[in-house]
């Protein structure tokens, strides 16, 4: 129980975990790929969760100039990732509208102006009060509704850490016939160099490693279904998922000396 565990093989930990919740369906978000994987060459809805480091809204744009969905939405009210996100982008363009600092805005609005001035490019909608993964499925469904958007597809971008969540989320919701495409907005990998934990690539604006650590460790035990999780046998917030053995042993090497960094559910962003 006290043997001593190495960096790499904590690296190689964090990878197995962050590997299985950064889902990816394909490679790259292009027509070809879409043609090649569903045989359609462009998704009905395209949706960016706010929940994302800065990133995303890269990978929003570049799916916007790749043509790849007919109606590109952006969804997120203010969260536990809202401070953040925020930072980063005062950061990039501190002479952007002040008010919207004051006003505290919200994470699809902070991505709305990311597009603005980087690209100037807009989505077609915005949904900005769901404040957890688990409304922001249930309100973008609703507003989806409501403007008469049906779609035969999706394709969904989160934070690498929640993206598996979003699908189990969404899962709930939608019957077999409905594709989910999922595209994590970032895919890491971990090593180590000069003894230090560190990203193997550069990122733009990525959490620190002790934040992704905290991050995709509070993931496990919300994916798993049983009494204390997400799923049918605890709370019921998301569809069933199988956790691999290797994901399970992942987590349990990792929480001997990260034990601290499990995650608990903030109460404030909690669904009702």
């Amino acid at each position: 129980m006290d043997k001593k565990i190495s960096k790499y093989e904590i690296a190689n930990c964090i990878n197995v975990l962050g590997n299985f919740c950064g889902k990816r369906d394909i490679d790259e978000l292009t027509a070809f790929e879409l043609i090649k994987k569903y045989g359609v060459e462009k998704a009905d809805v395209m949706v960016l969760f706010g929940g994302s480091i800065l990133a995303g809204g890269d990978v929003l744009a570049n799916a916007m100039k790749n043509d790849v969905a007919k109606k590109y939405v952006i969804v997120g009210g203010r969260g536990h990732t809202t401070a953040s996100l925020e930072e980063q982008f005062y950061k990039l363009y501190p002479d952007s509208d002040k008010n919207s600092i004051l006003s505290e805005i919200s994470e699809a609005e902070i991505f709305r102006n990311y597009l603005k001035y980087k690209y100037n490019l807009q989505p077609d909608f915005l949904e900005i009060y769901s404040i957890n993964c688990g409304n922001n499925i249930t309100n973008l469904l609703k507003l989806l509704k409501e403007e008469n958007i049906t779609f035969k597809n999706i394709i969904i971008s989160q934070d690498a850490t929640m993206q598996l969540r979003m699908e189990a989320i969404l899962k709930k919701y939608f019957s077999e016939n409905i594709k989910i495409i999922n595209f994590a907005v970032y895919s890491s990998k971990v090593c180590v160099k000069d003894g230090k934990l560190c990203f193997e690539n550069d990122i733009f604006g990525m959490w620190d490693i002790d934040r992704y650590i905290t991050l995709l460790m509070g993931e496990i035990p919300r994916l798993t279904d049983d009494e204390n999780g997400y799923g049918p046998r605890g709370t019921g917030y998301i569809a069933h998922i199988d956790i691999p053995e290797n994901v399970k042993n992942a987590f349990l090497i990792l929480k001997q000396i990260h034990g601290d960094k499990v995650r608990k559910a903030d109460p404030s962003f909690t669904s009702t």
